[in-house]
């Protein structure tokens, strides 16, 4: 193992784990990493202050005649070289940001449409449509026309139509056609209807850059059109060509936590965001000859868990078990179980191949879009997805059978409930004859349920780890909002254990006894990141079935990302703003209040008929945001007052099936 280096020697000046995270099994594994040498992102954060002006997005390195520095203290006091103002320069990084992380979703989602159409085409045998239900649904959606028709042959249509989503450089993508009529309305009324990804994102690149569009308004406006092209294009392409390929989540218990490592079994992590990748391995760790490999070892079989996104896509499909989340990925190879860890792209810490060279782990990359230095690239391939899975899978094996460090496994696993996709919400609630989000709106109405919240996306070292979101949503429940959750902020509540219907107990007594009825968790588990587009699609469901509204803008619905840390999530924040939903954010937010850029997002898009802004790292606060936004909505829709309904049963659903 390499040599502790000095600050993680001087280990006694450093933070209290406590103060790193609640989860138990990451704090014991960077007890751990302290006894070890072993440096983590937690102590990297500790020991490097945030650059205050880049913090407040007051810094502006788009050309060589800078970089520029204004004061957020006196913003107006100054200009850049080219004369730039503060709102301008703001605009400018918020909107990059949001290209950055729209650009991340949206090639993850024209890979998933690649691979769609080559297996299409039968030139990749390897993955096959398995949900052809959900085929001719989305078909239907935009357009297609399925009666009496193969399944190739509207396969093939899908396709071309969803090509568009990226390539169209005039008209509206595909999936608009399921947005609400009113909200859609207001998005042509101020020119934010995505038209193509591709040109969205290049034409807001090209706005920020010196000399172009230099006022905040107009860069804020194809900011939303971008943004939009990732939620209602790019990352909705690939929520369902997903579902597609591979199976749309119905519920499945699992459990999450860094106990779903085995001791006596050749432990394979899978982390990053592309299914595809993790379907394979699911392939080769259930081959009998790489079974009796692993048991030749001496082990006594191989265990397959996920982290992370992919692995939050693999557990809702599937059920396999989650080790963490974005901050648990160094800690858990601390274990010195992890006998591989592979990963393909998006949210991977270059430190993790320290991390891993430090406990003779390897460490593979699989995807041409990443490549670690001192990581082992083995190159994955649609054409032949099992050479590169059961490659690593030898791997993992010849390390399981010359492991020389001491393993130490936390003995923690928490059950939870996964899988809730838009498909069975629409079931659970009403059953098979007459599926229906009309129970949800119902009791939205009659004030047992008060709205709904959508809470999202990464953990980040800057807050307690896990903290902020569970107790967030301890709130949000208690008080009777329903909470729909996705990305690495699942796991976190899932090891909070408030992904099971038991948790009932902790929400309100409208909320509770909606939960009790229908037998689900007062926290929907929806997915990986890329997922919140069922989220998006639950909302447009609950405009179109009536009662709350005309438009997503009209519905008691809030949304959060409580620990954000990537463009992606700036992006995801951002089209969910431009749909219509009040969104806060925690840790810090990259605009200097008081500025005219800040009151356009924090007030002004809401005047538009669209969603705002917020701001808030106070769990308790954030909540009370977003339960005061609720009620403000409840208000205008006249339900302020609740009105007594009856609650229909199970037993109520099977006489209405049978009359």
């Amino acid at each position: 193992m390499p040599e502790a280096s000095d600050k993680t020697k001087s280990a006694g000046k450093q933070p209290a784990i406590k103060d790193f995270t609640i989860c138990e099994a990451t704090a014991q594994m960077l007890e751990k990493a302290r006894r070890d040498g072993v440096e983590t992102a937690f102590d990297r954060a500790a020991n490097m202050k945030p650059c205050p002006i880049g913090a407040d997005s007051a810094c502006c390195k788009n050309c060589s005649m800078g970089p520029c520095r204004l004061n957020a203290k006196d913003p107006y006091g100054k200009v850049g070289v080219c004369g730039a103002t503060i709102d301008t320069i703001m605009a400018r990084n918020f909107a990059r940001m949001v290209a950055s992380g729209a650009a991340a979703h949206t090639d993850h989602g024209m890979s998933m449409l690649d691979l769609f159409r080559e297996v299409v085409h039968g030139k990749i045998k390897e993955y096959r449509i398995k949900d052809t239900r959900k085929l001719e649904l989305v078909a239907r959606e935009v357009g297609i026309e399925t009666e009496g028709r193969s399944v190739e042959d509207i396969a093939n249509d899908l396709y071309a139509e969803l090509e568009l989503t990226y390539t169209q450089v005039e008209g509206e993508i595909p999936f608009a056609k399921r947005v609400p009529k009113k909200t859609l309305e207001t998005w042509r009324k101020l020119g934010i209807v995505p038209r193509g990804a591709m040109r969205e994102i290049m034409e807001l690149m090209h706005r920020t850059h010196i000399g172009v569009d230099q006022h905040y308004e107009n860069i804020t406006k194809q900011c939303s059109r971008t943004a939009l092209a990732d939620g209602w294009g790019g990352s909705m392409v690939a929520t369902e060509i997903s579902d597609i390929l591979f199976g749309t989540p119905t519920p499945v218990a699992v459990d999450v936590n860094m106990g779903v490592l085995k001791q006596d079994q050749v432990n394979i992590i899978v982390h990053g965001h592309e299914p595809n990748l993790f379907e394979s391995m699911l392939i080769s760790v259930n081959t009998p000859t790489l079974i009796e490999a692993a048991k030749a070892a001496g082990a006594k079989g191989l265990n397959l868990v996920g982290m992370c996104c992919s692995g939050a896509e693999m557990m809702s499909r599937h059920g396999i078990p989650h080790a963490g989340n974005f901050m648990s990925t160094e800690a858990v190879l601390i274990t010195g179980a992890v006998d591989a860890m592979c990963v393909d792209v998006q949210c991977i810490k270059q430190g993790l191949a320290k991390v891993a060279e430090c406990y003779q782990t390897p460490l593979i990359t699989t995807n041409p879009r990443c490549h670690i230095e001192g990581a082992k690239h083995i190159e994955f391939r649609e054409h032949d997805p099992q050479a590169t899975t059961d490659e690593i899978v030898l791997q993992a094996i010849t390390r399981f059978k010359n492991r020389q460090m001491p393993v130490e496994i936390p003995k923690i696993t928490n059950a939870g409930i996964h899988g809730f996709s838009h498909e069975y919400i629409n079931y659970m609630l009403g059953g098979t004859f007459r599926g229906s989000y009309t129970p949800l709106n119902d009791n939205i109405v009659n004030g047992r349920i008060r709205g709904v919240a959508g809470v999202v996306g990464c953990t980040n070292p800057r807050v307690k780890h896990d903290w902020v979101h569970v107790e967030l949503v301890k709130e949000l429940i208690r008080n009777d909002v329903l909470v729909l959750q996705t990305g690495c902020s699942q796991i976190s509540l899932a090891k909070a254990g408030m992904l099971t219907p038991e948790a009932a107990h902790l929400a309100g007594p409208g909320l509770r006894e909606v939960c009790e009825t229908v037998g689900m968790p007062p926290v929907l588990g929806m997915g990986s990141c890329v997922d919140n587009s069922r989220i998006l699609i639950a909302a447009a469901e609950m405009v179109r079935v009536g009662g709350l509204g005309d438009s997503i803008a009209d519905l008691p619905l809030a949304g959060a990302a409580p620990e954000w840390m990537s463009e992606k999530a700036i992006s995801i924040g951002h089209y969910f703003v431009a749909s219509g939903v009040y969104t806060v954010f925690g840790v810090t937010f990259p605009i200097v209040e008081g500025t005219k850029f800040h009151k356009l997002l924090f007030e002004g898009l809401e005047s538009m008929g669209i969603g705002k802004w917020g701001f808030e790292p106070d769990p308790y606060e954030m909540a009370r945001l977003m339960i005061a936004h609720i009620d403000k909505k409840r208000k205008a829709l006249g339900i302020d007052r609740a009105r007594e309904r009856v609650l229909v049963d199970m037993a109520d659903r099977r006489e209405i099936a049978a009359a």
